[in-house]
């Protein structure tokens, strides 16, 4: 399996041309981005966020020869606009969390993330990605039926305390002949 080098937590240099991207950047998490995850968590999954917890037991797996996890941030000026993190088992990939501040829907955020996360899958040689999304939140499924989920079942009261059933999309590897363009969305 080849593992891609953890990216450099600096800030990118600007361009040589002296125009400033104001673009989010991605970049791995770390510990010191729990803090403003899980602020963002709970604002937009308050019933239902994830703990800190579930968040460091992610992160210990996700550095070091045997890393199975790809977690990622996106911001912009000190900002946290964006998260999002993969597990990946014996050829299988789990997109297990993405979410983007409010602010950002329809940026193209979440798609960028989306995007990152499927390449850590191939670099993890899944063969597939599997996720799971509310069935009351169109919006995502929109997103990732363009990036090829398909519906394969669901999960009766997933989602708890609300008792919220999800929706569980699968994306199978394609070679790059096979697979259709990403266009920004």
């Amino acid at each position: 399996m080849s593992v891609r080098p953890s990216p450099d937590p600096r800030p990118p240099a600007p361009p040589p041309d002296g125009s400033a991207d104001r673009g989010p950047v991605l970049r791995e998490m770390r510990w010191w981005d729990l803090g403003p995850v899980l602020e963002l968590e709970r604002e937009l999954f308050p019933e239902d966020a994830w703990s800190p917890g579930m968040f460091w037991s992610e992160l210990a797996h996700a550095r070091g020869p045997r890393a199975s996890r790809r977690y990622l941030v996106a911001e912009r000026d000190g900002r946290l606009l964006g998260y999002g993190g993969l597990a990946a088992v014996d050829g299988t990939g789990d997109i297990q969390t993405i979410a983007t501040a409010r602010d950002q829907w329809g940026s193209g955020l979440g798609s960028r993330m989306l995007t990152e996360l499927l390449g850590a899958a191939t670099d993890f040689e899944c063969h597939e990605v599997l996720l799971e999304v509310r069935v009351d939140n169109l919006r995502a499924q929109r997103l990732y039926e363009r990036f090829g989920f398909e519906p394969v079942g669901f999960r009766r009261g997933y989602y708890q305390p609300g008792n919220i059933d999800a929706l569980v999309m699968r994306r199978t590897t394609q070679t790059s002949s096979e697979a259709p363009p990403v266009q920004g969305t």
